[in-house]
């Protein structure tokens, strides 16, 4: 059996077990720092989950834009053309930079030529999505998620009806 031994210490304050009872709250201290240690990562995981969701969203909003931007256009050329402005513009509306956007065009079963027949349109939007707080690692920009969406659109979904008829 272990006896405990009470005593004072040289501040005048009582021990007991060999410790001295200036410790005591240390306990708290202590508590507080892991829990702000473990806090920033936690915070910073969130706001990047929260970035990656609106940039998905953000993606495929432009892919359906894109769509059908490019089946509304009278012909492939300007069809391409509106498809990347409307892509853009969804992208911007989201909060997303859409500078950095690919927007690629195909059909089938017609490939030359979208605008006739029975064509499908298949539009795909890439872009990407700075990760939150983190700097330019190592000078080679900053870390960010890359983020596609694909969009399928048959011609004939989208009718625009003339003013005659």
């Amino acid at each position: 059996m272990r006896r405990q031994v009470v005593g004072r210490s040289t501040t005048g304050r009582r021990r007991r077990g060999g410790r001295a009872a200036d410790e005591r709250g240390s306990a708290v201290v202590e508590f507080v720092w892991v829990g702000i240690l473990l806090l920033v990562p936690v915070v910073w995981i969130v706001l990047t989950v929260f970035t990656a969701q609106r940039g998905a969203f953000a993606v495929s909003t432009a892919a359906r834009a894109a769509g059908r931007a490019f089946a509304l256009a009278p012909d492939d050329a300007s069809g391409r053309a509106a498809a990347q402005a409307a892509a853009r513009r969804a992208l911007v509306d989201q909060g997303v930079d859409g500078g950095d956007v690919g927007v690629d065009v195909s059909c089938t079963p017609y490939p030359g030529s979208c605008h006739s027949g029975t064509s499908v349109i298949t539009v795909r939007v890439d872009s990407r999505v700075d990760l939150p707080l983190l700097p330019d690692v190592l000078g080679g920009g900053a870390p960010s998620l890359a983020l596609d969406a694909t969009h399928t659109v048959p011609i004939g979904q989208y009718v625009v009806v003339g003013a005659g008829g």
